[in-house]
């Protein structure tokens, strides 16, 4: 029986979820101290489109969905959105195909990221190269992915002759051809060398009309999220239900990487989507004071 001891220690750690009928644990592990694991990884600062309808058939289904919120938010006052977000969603929601464009940006996403990673990898003589993983300070979010940035793992010879652009990530790459939007919440922003680049490239692609923004009335995957959230917490009011939590369909804060003016969790609509920089409720205090931001009036006033 082991000695009585005086040193306790409760560590935060985060549960590494299961894969289902997949192995999380590989079959080639040799040393018993040195298993290794297949993971699922988050690519940081981005945000490509939702493939979760599956189906053609089930992103009809989300097209009847948000139609049908789209009239909701005409029709009720008693919904928990502001007017201004309403106006500003409607449109976008209201199409009748916004959840099948949604599903098919999110393929054609998918096929890219796939076709840009096999090639860049690719060594037309020896074997592919492996992956270079930056993690994130905190490094996996609640559904235990790993958070990171991926890129080709090129030698220190390669990376002294090559520009930041030539040894992009493949989370910039997604953004340089819109198939991805920024996503960047704090405190994982990239560095200050990092975050002109990937603005500029994010830029671009909304200017050059690429993948996801050739579409006027696309919706970034946040926006695409919040709006099933949305309509699930209306179909409880319109049935004369309580949801649990009326404002769960929105919880981040936005601040415009250019202004550090810092908007309401409703407003993140007026900074332009290259800009915005989202926060977590429990990081807004330290976000706040570390970045300096300036608050909105409409963070004190009502709609």
């Amino acid at each position: 029986m082991a000695d009585p001891i005086e040193v306790l220690w409760s560590p935060a750690g985060v549960t590494v979820p299961s894969r289902g009928a997949k192995p999380l644990v590989e079959s080639d592990t040799s040393d018993g101290d040195s298993p290794k694991l297949a993971i699922a990884i988050r690519m940081l600062s981005i945000d490509t489109p939702e493939t979760t309808a599956d189906t053609p058939a089930g992103a009809a289904r989300v097209d009847e969905k948000f139609a049908q919120l789209a009239q909701w938010l005409r029709d009720r006052t008693d919904l928990p959105v502001t007017r201004r977000f309403a106006e500003y969603l409607i449109p976008k929601i209201g199409t009748g195909n916004a959840g099948t464009l949604h599903f098919q940006q999110g393929k054609a996403a998918s096929a890219f990221s796939k076709a840009n990673m096999a090639a860049r990898l690719d060594r037309p003589h020896g074997p592919d190269r492996s992956v270079f993983v930056r993690t994130a300070d905190a490094p996996f979010d609640n559904y235990g992915r790993l958070l990171a940035y991926l890129a080709p793992n090129y030698s220190d010879k390669e990376r002294a002759s090559m520009t930041r652009a030539e040894r992009s990530t493949f989370n910039l790459d997604l953004v340089a051809e819109g198939w991805a939007a920024p996503f960047v919440i704090y405190p994982s922003i990239p560095g200050e060398l990092d975050l002109p680049l990937f603005l500029d490239a994010a830029a671009n692609a909304v200017t050059a009309n690429k993948g996801i923004w050739s579409e006027a009335l696309t919706m970034p995957a946040y926006e695409y999220r919040a709006a099933e959230k949305l309509h699930g917490i209306a179909a409880d009011i319109v049935a004369g239900e309580k949801p649990t939590d009326r404002y769960g369909w929105r919880s981040r804060y936005c601040a415009d990487l250019r202004t550090r003016r810092l908007h309401g969790p409703e407003d993140y609509f007026d900074i332009d989507p290259v800009y915005r920089l989202w926060i977590w409720p429990a990081d807004l205090r330290t976000a706040t004071a570390d970045l300096n931001l300036i608050p909105t009036p409409r963070l004190t006033t009502t709609d």
